[in-house]
């Protein structure tokens, strides 16, 4: 593809995307106003309801642009079990802000709005923040010590918020974007991927984990290695990856504490590191098998 093309592909993209996501914001901050004011079970049922169809339409037109631009092959598999009527926790490794928006194309209208654990940091950027502070989205600030149980206390108030409707919970368990630099300052024992942070997920869990109807397990990968937000504008995204696997939360993860109870802490941790091994592995097969294709 040449560059003119990529230009005017770049353009229209974010014209689109820009436009999408003040509409949205025009509709859900009203909504969220009456959230606010009215504390009410009943009223909350109805507003996220409405906040969750706006979130569906504002994905869905995302989905048409990256179409538009993009000429992609989507090689996914492993969606068919999952309802949108459904309670999910979801996990998956992360590579490029392109994650979100790729998740959430796969995922519109198969499961429940994808509600993300954010850096705290994010709610400050313009209009997009206030729409993630609306819908509920948890901020965390990822320091350690005092912090954590900040985070914690902040997931699980949102967690609670959760239990209204149907809704899909996702954590991005790496806490970051994956590099080689990142992987290599944290001596990470997994090949391809940073070591999981499993604090928030413990949090999900203990608060709506009676809710949920299953761990959806979600492995995404770029065979030409991770793209730049500006790759996915421009329609220079060529392959994305994906797997996904339902798999049952154990019951013993669904109340304990997480912070005060060493060995739960250390069951649930185990737990998390044989589904970073298998997906360490997963994706080692998947590179290989996208470089015997190139």
């Amino acid at each position: 593809m040449n560059e003119p093309v990529q230009l005017l592909k770049g353009i229209f993209a974010s014209i689109v995307l820009a436009l999408n996501v003040m509409i949205a914001t025009a509709v859900v901050l009203p909504l969220a106003l009456v959230k606010l004011a009215f504390q009410f079970r009943p009223v909350r049922h109805v507003v996220d309801r409405l906040l969750n169809g706006v979130m569906t339409a504002w994905v869905g037109v995302n989905s048409g642009w990256i179409d538009a631009v993009t000429r992609a092959r989507w090689d996914v598999s492993g969606l068919e079990s999952l309802t949108p009527g459904g309670w999910y926790l979801v996990v998956s490794n992360h590579q490029s802000w392109v994650d979100i928006l790729v998740l959430q194309k796969l995922f519109n209208r198969r499961i429940p709005p994808l509600k993300f654990f954010l850096k705290r940091e994010l709610i400050y950027v313009p209009i997009i923040g206030l729409a993630w502070w609306a819908l509920d989205f948890p901020f965390m600030q990822r320091r350690g010590g005092s912090s954590s149980r900040k985070d914690l206390e902040r997931a699980r108030l949102a967690c609670e918020k959760f239990r209204v409707v149907p809704t899909s919970v996702i954590n991005f368990l790496e806490g970051t974007r994956f590099t080689q630099a990142k992987h290599d300052t944290q001596a990470s024992p997994y090949q391809h991927l940073l070591k999981p942070k499993v604090g928030g997920l413990a949090t999900a869990l203990t608060t709506m984990g009676d809710c949920f109807n299953a761990l959806v397990d979600v492995t995404i990968l770029y065979p030409e290695g991770p793209p730049a937000f500006w790759d996915l504008l421009s329609g220079q995204v060529r392959e994305v990856v994906v797997r996904a696997r339902r798999l049952p939360i154990p019951g013993e993860f669904v109340a304990g504490d997480y912070l005060a109870d060493r060995g739960f802490r250390d069951r649930m941790q185990d737990w998390i590191n044989q589904l970073w091994i298998a997906k360490d592995g997963q994706l080692g097969e998947l590179k290989q098998a996208a470089a015997s294709r190139a």
